[in-house]
């Protein structure tokens, strides 16, 4: 049966970072077997297999904007629920592909379905908590939600290694279940009745009419897809620059895995930096760093090729560290405002900052062939964008 009664801070924390690590999972598991996958569908070029990476982030752009909307009317945990049933008869789709074509299309419906937890995690941490404390909360949660990216990896080679790439979708499928068990147990409905809205088509265009209204909420989240981007960009041609340009295909995943932990060390910090400091003060110090980084790359390897590894993923480390703390409370800035449409209002923020996210991470990824100078100037433009943008809010 399930259970009624409220769970402590600490299982509350571990729970949301559990739903949103099903993405996490889904996406990095398969980062070591992208060539196996791409010999079995057919193809065997870097660009195209990268849209197997690509392609889950526009379907988690796309989801967002339909669970979102429906969860303010239905509550979170049903949406959730149905979120994770697409994603099943996506993963077996994608198990049995035997083409590019198709393979796209189940990584699509996979972002589709995990739309619906990891938007809803955001929500339900939006419903519980407000304020600097909801940003101590997500910093917290997305710390824990880190560890899935450094151990990844890992168990998808050790996978790979001994079942083949098939199993890494269906572990997926394994972890997907316990966690849907657990918040089916253990998680009350976080929506107040109070807030609930009759679902009509006109939800929506409200609920966006209200977001517009927030310029704050526009533009951190406009911050949020170009941050988001450049990191997609990393996701998508970290096994080609690791594996190819620096043929480290068996360290891979442990590379991958510690400079996931930069990310996560960064936003553990944040949890307790934020209550002192506050979220903008430490969005406008990261987003300089991130900026001066990256300018510091391009000046000093334009043009004389790839660094030794160790330089380049002390570059990668500081950049990471800063996205730790942006990530989290950038997506709290936006929210804030938005406590009564949490729902729609954590789905326009979704949708906006991926559909960014895509077409940046796929114009600059195809300029990340031979050095990974490319995907430093994508982080430099990233970066400076981002800082007229903060520029412009505060002046307002």
């Amino acid at each position: 049966m399930q259970s009624n009664t409220q769970p402590s801070k600490l299982e509350f924390v571990a729970l949301m970072a559990s739903l949103m690590s099903i993405v996490a999972l889904s996406i990095d598991a398969i980062l070591p077997a992208l060539d196996q996958i791409g010999i079995s569908i057919g193809t065997n070029h870097s660009s195209e297999n990268q849209m197997l990476i690509t392609m889950i982030f526009l379907g988690l752009g796309v989801g967002q904007l339909i669970f979102g909307p429906i969860s303010d009317s239905l509550g979170r945990k049903p949406v959730v629920y149905v979120g994770f049933l697409i994603f099943v008869a996506a993963s077996i789709l994608c198990v049995y592909a035997e083409s590019l074509e198709i393979m796209v299309l189940g990584r699509i419906l996979q972002g589709i379905g995990l739309s619906a937890p990891r938007t809803l995690a955001i929500a339900m941490i939006r419903d519980t908590y407000s304020g600097d404390y909801m940003a101590k909360i997500m910093s917290f949660v997305v710390a824990i939600f880190i560890l899935v990216p450094i151990v990844a990896p890992t168990l998808g080679k050790l996978f790979l290694d001994s079942f083949g790439w098939e199993s890494i979708f269906y572990s997926q499928l394994v972890f997907g279940v316990i966690v849907l068990i657990w918040l089916w147990r253990r998680q009350p409905e976080t929506l107040k009745p109070e807030y609930k809205k009759a679902f009509t088509l006109s939800l929506f265009v409200e609920g966006s009419k209200e977001f517009v209204k927030h310029r704050a909420a526009i533009v951190f989240t406009l911050i949020s897809g170009l941050i988001t981007g450049a990191f997609m960009v990393f996701l998508s041609t970290s096994q080609h620059i690791f594996q190819e340009q620096y043929q480290l295909k068996e360290e891979f995943p442990y590379i991958f895995g510690g400079l996931a932990f930069s990310v996560g060390l960064a936003t553990f910090f944040n949890g307790t930096l934020v209550m002192r400091f506050g979220m903008r003060k430490l969005v406008d110090i990261f987003s300089v760093l991130f900026a001066l980084v990256s300018l510091l790359y391009v000046v000093l390897f334009y043009g004389v090729g790839n660094p030794s590894i160790y330089v380049l993923v002390l570059f990668f480390t500081v950049q990471f560290f800063c996205i730790g703390f942006l990530f989290g409370n950038l997506r709290s800035l936006a929210m804030q405002p938005l406590g009564h449409i949490a729902g729609i209002g954590a789905a326009i923020n979704g949708f906006v900052s991926t559909v960014m996210a895509v077409p940046i991470a796929t114009f600059i990824g195809s300029f990340v062939l031979t050095t990974s100078l490319p995907l430093f100037v994508g982080f430099l433009i990233a970066g400076i964008c981002s800082i007229v943008l903060l520029l412009f809010v505060k002046r307002a």
